[in-house]
């Protein structure tokens, strides 16, 4: 079905700061982050290349429900929590795979615990057959989807993929990369007063690894290894979490153009990558971006860059739909949709693989001109104001630290 490269990567620790950051930069009128340097965006190359998922093939949409109760209870064999709702009890979906109380050992590492955790559960699902081990499938999937590449806020699971999952031969001609992209896209644009993101926030880890090298957030291991997240670890701060956004975001405003990566996978071995290649057709596209009922554009022409080419003077998008959405909170109680009738141009740009990205440019100029006087950004190119704020920035650190030790001299020469 496709998931098999998703499901071998390992745990990454969430780094809370630096999503929280970037979140704080998003602008959801052109769906893209906005720094010193100008626009920044995840891409489908990022998706496949970090995740391993397709982001070629159908676009994941179809029918949303005002209730998925018969569904659910007729392809999983559970219940949803009320019946106007698209929501499964995580613990529930757990407990129908017969690991419900799984539970790291003290001193465990993650190797031995998915070893046996592995074990116990193929024990477990290797005792069913024909419809029973259909179901037990579609449970998995439904945890994998609806947590994982779709992932929800709190402990609930979303299940409006059991439309898609009745016939468990088409579930891998889906573009589960590109819906995770578009859920990560829609949730990007919440209140930044809500810490973290709905969604697979390790793309937005490893991106920032990639791309912003010189944050120092990640730090490599595995060389090699692919997909890309396995190559990476978190690099763990001890500041509180407030103190490390405002470290990060001085970083943002500090990085001189140069040591952006925008290139990062030049070199790369796509030979032990084949979902790369399979997906390499929707790499440099404007492109609409489909999950049920969320449908958000990539704005690929903001950064053309990406693609090796001079950033030309574009027209700033602004986001504007030809449709009225249901709320981002998806609770299953809207009208009953077809969204491949509601969305019908822009499902057929996906299917007609949107339209390429070109640009005439010889260099950025023009663009800095007009993303400066558009977002009243200070742009530097050459890295000269950057590298003031950087030096000014590390006295500032420094004359803190100092104070620190002051403060803490004088609070000792009080006690003697």
């Amino acid at each position: 079905m496709g998931f098999g490269p998703f499901l071998m990567l390992d745990e990454l620790t969430p780094d809370v700061a630096l999503i929280q950051a970037l979140k704080e930069r998003w602008d959801p009128e052109c769906q893209a982050f906005l720094l010193s340097w100008g626009h920044m965006i995840p891409t489908l190359e990022d998706v496949v290349r970090i995740t391993g998922l397709r982001v070629d093939g159908q676009a994941v949409t179809g029918v949303t429900y005002t209730s998925y109760q018969e569904m659910v209870e007729r392809l999983l064999g559970l219940e949803v929590m009320r019946e106007r709702s698209s929501l499964v009890p995580r613990t529930r979906l757990q407990a129908s795979l017969g690991v419900a109380d799984v539970r790291h050992q003290t001193g465990e590492g993650q190797v031995e615990y998915m070893a046996w955790l592995t074990v116990d559960a193929r024990a477990a699902l290797a005792e069913e057959e024909g419809a029973a081990a259909d179901r037990d499938l579609r449970r998995f999937l439904i945890l994998v989807i609806g947590k994982l590449i779709l992932g929800t806020r709190g402990d609930p699971v979303s299940c409006r993929c059991p439309p898609l999952l009745e016939d468990l031969t088409q579930v891998g001609s889906y573009a589960w990369g590109a819906a995770l992209l578009t859920h990560l896209f829609d949730n990007l644009g919440t209140s930044s007063r809500e810490i973290g993101v709905a969604g697979f926030f390790p793309l937005l880890q490893v991106w920032a690894y990639y791309h912003l090298p010189s944050l120092g957030q990640g730090v490599p291991r595995r060389c090699g290894a692919v997909p890309l997240l396995q190559r990476w670890r978190f690099f763990r701060d001890e500041w509180s979490l407030r103190r490390q956004v405002t470290l990060i975001h001085d970083a943002l405003d500090t990085v001189p153009f140069g040591h952006v990566q925008w290139t990062p996978y030049v070199g790369e071995d796509d030979a032990t990558q084949p979902w790369v290649e399979r997906g390499r057709p929707y790499f440099d596209r404007d492109i609409w971006l489909h999950c049920f009922n969320t449908v958000v554009p990539l704005h690929h022409r903001l950064v053309a860059r990406t693609l090796g080419l001079h950033q030309a003077v574009v027209e700033f998008p602004t986001r504007q739909r030809s449709w009225e959405r249901p709320g981002r909170s998806f609770r299953g109680i809207q009208q009953v949709t077809d969204w491949t009738v509601r969305v019908r141009e822009q499902l057929d740009d996906w299917e007609r693989r949107g339209k390429e990205v070109v640009s005439e440019a010889a260099s950025d100029e023009d663009y800095f001109g007009a993303y400066a006087r558009k977002y009243g950004a200070q742009l530097d190119p050459e890295g000269q104001i950057s590298s003031l704020k950087g030096i000014l920035h590390s006295t500032i650190q420094q004359r803190d630290d100092l104070q620190a030790v002051v403060d803490q001299l004088r609070a000792e020469l009080d006690r003697a």
